[in-house]
């Protein structure tokens, strides 16, 4: 460029536009070298130069993309710079008719070839070396500058060079030359924009030092330094010489002599001439003192150049393969020597070169090679003003010579030069970034650098927080805030995923977790790792909080009171139901209840969802990650709470420590042993299993057994396969055995695809319209779109059903709950059956209170008796739960899911014993039942 194609901008140009643009140029180039300055000095830089800097910036993603379009760049400008050379050598060799073949491409081919080798050679030996050939070449360079500048004070030394356009110093041609003179060239009508597209490709060197910063003795102060100094250097080179070769040459000259004795010139509009500076790329040879070393000096420039490419690809691709962003290179991360020399990438570089040296068609790419610096030195000036702008407390940079808008600046100014170069190979080049970018979050490697999108993100998510403070509550903006007291969320997945259905995309998940015992950070970092990898790992979006040294109800009141932030906090509380509250300490029960109370008592929603096959799977699913040894947990949420013991796993509790029943039960049965869930019931409306491998558990659909012979049904019976397969990889057995077959149904039915059925709501009172939104939510998803919901409302006057139905569908219509059918209850005071009454009887039989007795019992323990004066009191409830049970079983007890507004637990009005016999007459021998008490906070509306 400064030797063959500077002398033809000044004659497009001009003196002042050539000026102009070599400035334009510099300053896309300075600005980006204070950008990489203030990088490079905040903190340590290792082996990767720009990828290192943007990545541990941007992140992976970025630096990822950028690594390894850079390094093909770097490549392919080796290619570049040595078939630049080769044709200023063939250029030499025609002037004194040498050839080795024909003159031309085969002859760059068999030299570029040659040229690339001995390159390799040099690179291979060692750094070492390497710098002395750059050394060497540099004095030649400076030698052919200062042989230019010269030859313009001497002037032209004969008529030859006279007649060529060379007359030496003259103030009329300096105005001549000063002004533009943009004509038609190489199949291009030039303008500034086209001529800045050709000169840009000088500046894409500035990175050569930073992108051997892992041989750096300090890094830090060398690569601004050394890059600044070389900018400032080579611009005022180039402003330099860009003025001389105005001043001094014509910008078209016929290279008569005759013309030149008779006085006589050709007007070069109406004849061609093949000098001057828009006609020969040989001006520099021509004004300098000794022209051969002009040539010597475009050979030093090109292999300077491909020298630092060559170099600059492999190490910026080895710490990249380092980092293992992509897959299949990981084997080019290998280095040799004291200097953990790239090899393998040397070697790649050369054929990837020698391969578009034997192409020959590089002008073509030309446009793209730049257009990748570019992107790197978009992303380097993106990061600057990212870190600036995310602030984060690591961001301090020695140099302070920066600012944050001035690196805006430069990456839009960069992205607009990527356009005036070529528009087609921008968008090229930020397409090959998008797709390398996608590739890298979609593998999601795991590192941690620290980056500024990080710091970014936790910033933009506390602005967030705070303006959303600052947001009044409105009914249409209600959403379902969940706290689910879960205990360790791999214990009870079913509990997890159904609390997922209702908060998916949609508002905040807490996994609550309450242990007994005291535990070490340590062990809290422990869990809160599993806790996190679990829902990570099943694709959950949720947070996971415990406490610890507290019973049942004194977590359960911390968790409620201090769970969440500003108005980011739980309005639901989820609870699994507890099936042990005949069996259980008679404490846990009360404070089972107390819970409910305080949750109500804070003006928030209850939630109790009870299974028949259990929530907890603890004791039936393997903990593959346990990283805690001999944690004894009793985690809450199922029917009995189990104590859970992992002796095999792969990191220990601290010493002298033990944790038996550390983990208490953080949901319906927190104090007492869930059951382990029944694995050999099976729903009926469940899919049956007909494939059972080795090592995983297929369940197809009955339609789909019906029709194998259709291609269709194959083909979803294959996906559906798939899907069952990676939920058996998810869950397995103690030893990494399958699971059996009902057992893996009842884990998942809340994840799989439900087949079509109904979601009953049972909307008993009004309690803000939370019974009846929960289950919209639900058939909103795309697993429950085939259910509909059925809902079922009480009639308040038995003569006036019609109207009261139609009083209910037009209600349901102005809250635009789309449902399937709607049926009123007129009967509900009807007296219970005979075998109703009894079933309930035979639950509390052992609780009443009898005079006379001294057993000891439950039925003479004051916390959990039922005396006679309260059921004579709840005798009409009591009968209305009971009639319940029968409706619900005449019109539910085929329903995907039951849905039903809870029974107030009134404090001091109902016992927890008698409380709960309510709750197992309503759910007991149902499909999956979820009881829903409202805050009276109305969570529907009609306006829009």
């Amino acid at each position: 460029m400064l030797f063959l194609r500077l002398s033809w901008v000044v004659a497009q140009a001009g003196i002042g536009q050539g000026l102009l643009l070599i400035l334009a140029t510099s300053i896309v180039t300075s600005i980006t070298a204070l950008s990489m300055s203030a990088i490079s000095t905040n903190g340590v830089i290792k082996g990767g130069g720009t990828y290192y800097m943007i990545s541990r910036s941007l992140g992976p993603e970025f630096g990822g993309s950028i690594g390894l379009i850079f390094s093909l760049a770097n490549a392919v400008a080796c290619a570049m710079y040595v078939v630049g050379f080769c044709e200023s050598l063939t250029d030499l060799l025609t002037t004194y008719d040498l050839q080795i073949v024909d003159g031309g491409i085969n002859d760059m081919r068999i030299m570029g070839s040659i040229t690339i080798m001995a390159l390799l050679c040099i690179v291979v030996v060692g750094m070492e070396w390497e710098a002395k050939a750059q050394l060497g070449l540099l004095v030649i360079l400076l030698m052919a500058i200062v042989d230019f500048m010269i030859g313009t004070f001497i002037g032209p030394q004969n008529d030859e060079a006279q007649a060529k356009g060379f007359i030496g110093y003259d103030l009329s041609l300096l105005k001549e030359n000063f002004f533009p003179d943009y004509r038609f060239s190489e199949g291009v009508h030039h303008n500034f924009f086209s001529v800045y597209a050709i000169f840009f490709p000088a500046a894409t060197g500035i990175l050569a030092g930073a992108n051997i910063s892992g041989d750096l003795m300090d890094p830090q102060g060398a690569i601004p330094k050394g890059t600044l100094l070389s900018i400032l250097l080579t611009t005022v080179s180039y402003l330099g010489m860009a003025v001389m070769s105005g001043a001094v040459m014509e910008r078209d000259a016929s290279g008569n002599v005759t013309e030149l004795y008779n006085g006589t010139f050709t007007d070069c509009a109406y004849r061609e001439c093949k000098w001057g500076l828009h006609n020969s790329f040989q001006v520099m040879e021509l004004v300098s003192a000794f022209g051969p070393l002009i040539y010597a000096g475009c050979f030093a420039a090109t292999l300077s150049s491909a020298l630092a490419s060559l170099v600059s690809a492999p190490k910026v691709f080895q710490a990249l393969c380092k980092d293992q962003l992509y897959p299949y290179i990981t084997w080019f991360a290998k280095g040799y020597g004291k200097n953990n020399e790239p090899v393998r990438g040397y070697v790649l570089c050369f054929f990837i070169s020698i391969g578009f040296i034997l192409i020959g068609e590089l002008n073509a790419i030309a446009p793209l090679i730049s257009n990748f610096f570019l992107a790197a030195y978009a992303l380097i000036n993106f990061s600057t003003f990212h870190a600036s702008l995310a602030k984060p407390v690591g961001w301090r940079p020695k140099f302070r010579y920066y600012n944050m808008w001035l690196s805006l600046a430069g990456a839009l100014l960069c992205v607009f030069v990527m356009f005036v170069i070529s528009w087609w190979t921008a968008l090229i080049t930020l397409a090959c970034v998008l797709a390398l970018y996608l590739i890298v979050a979609y593998r999601k490697p795991d590192v941690n650098w620290g980056s500024t999108t990080q710091a970014q993100t936790y910033k933009n998510a506390l602005l967030s927080v705070q303006q959303l403070n600052n947001v009044e509550d409105h009914v249409k903006n209600y959403r379902p805030q969940i706290l689910v007291l879960s205990g360790m969320p791999s214990f009870r997945p079913p509990l997890i995923d159904f609390a997922y259905l209702l908060t998916k995309n949609l508002s905040l998940l807490i996994c609550g977790h309450i242990l007994k015992s005291p535990i070490s950070q340590r062990v809290r970092n422990i869990l809160t790792y599993k806790a996190h990898n679990w829902l990570r790992s099943h694709k959950i979006k949720a947070f996971y909080t415990h406490v610890d040294e507290v019973n049942f109800e004194e977590g359960a009141k911390a968790l409620l009171q201090a769970s969440g932030v500003g108005k980011l906090r739980p309005n639901i509380l989820l609870m699994g139901y507890k099936g042990d509250w005949r069996d259980c300490e008679r404490e846990d029960l009360a404070m089972y209840f107390e819970v409910m109370h305080k949750a109500l008592d804070m003006y928030m929603a209850v939630a109790i969802l009870r299974l028949q096959e259990g929530l907890d799977y603890s004791k039936v699913v393997a903990d593959e990650d346990d990283l805690v040894n001999g944690i004894n947990s009793i985690a809450g949420g199922g029917e009995k709470g189990v104590i859970r013991t992992r002796q095999n796993s792969q990191e220990s509790l601290p010493r002298n420590q033990s944790f038996s029943q550390m983990s208490q039960a953080s949901s319906a049965s927190d104090l007492s042993a869930p059951a382990t869930p029944n694995i050999n019931r099976a729903r009926v409306n469940e899919s049956p299993i007909v494939d059972v491998g080795s090592t995983s558990i297929t369940i197809a659909d009955s339609d789909h057994q019906e029709n194998k012979s259709n291609a269709t049904s194959g083909i979803n019976s294959r996906k559906e396969k798939r899907k069952r397969e990676s939920k058996a990889d998810l869950y397995r057995g103690p030893g990494g055995s399958t699971l059996p077959k009902d057992v893996l149904n009842n884990l998942t039915q809340f994840q799989k695809k439900q087949k079509k059925g109904t979601i009953d709501v049972w909307w008993l009172y009004d309690d803000g319209g939370l019974t009846l939104l929960l289950p919209y939510i639900i058939s909103t998803r795309r697993n429950w779109s085939a259910c509909k919901l059925r809902v079922f409302a009480l009639a308040n006057k038995k003569d006036e059903l019609e109207f009261e139905q139609r009083n209910m569908a037009s209600l349901l219509a102005k809250f635009r709950i789309d449902y399937s059918d709607l049926k009123v209850i007129p009967d509900i005071t009807k007296k219970p059956r005979d075998s109703t009454v009894s079933f309930f009887e035979s639950l509390i039989s052992e609780f009443k209170q009898t005079e006379g007795s001294t057993d000891g019992g439950p039925s003479h323990d004051p916390t959990v008796a039922i005396t006679e004066a309260e059921l004579l009191a709840m005798n009409d409830k009591t009968n209305r739960h009971l009639r319940l049970r029968e409706l619900v079983m005449e019109n539910s007890l085929e329903a995907n899911l039951v849905v039903m507004t809870l029974p107030m637990p009134r404090k001091n009005v109902v016992s927890a014993t008698l409380y709960m016999a309510w709750l197992e007459t309503l759910t007991r021998d149902m499909p999956p039942f979820l009881l829903v008490r409202g805050n009276q906070t109305s969570v529907l509306t009609f306006y829009s």
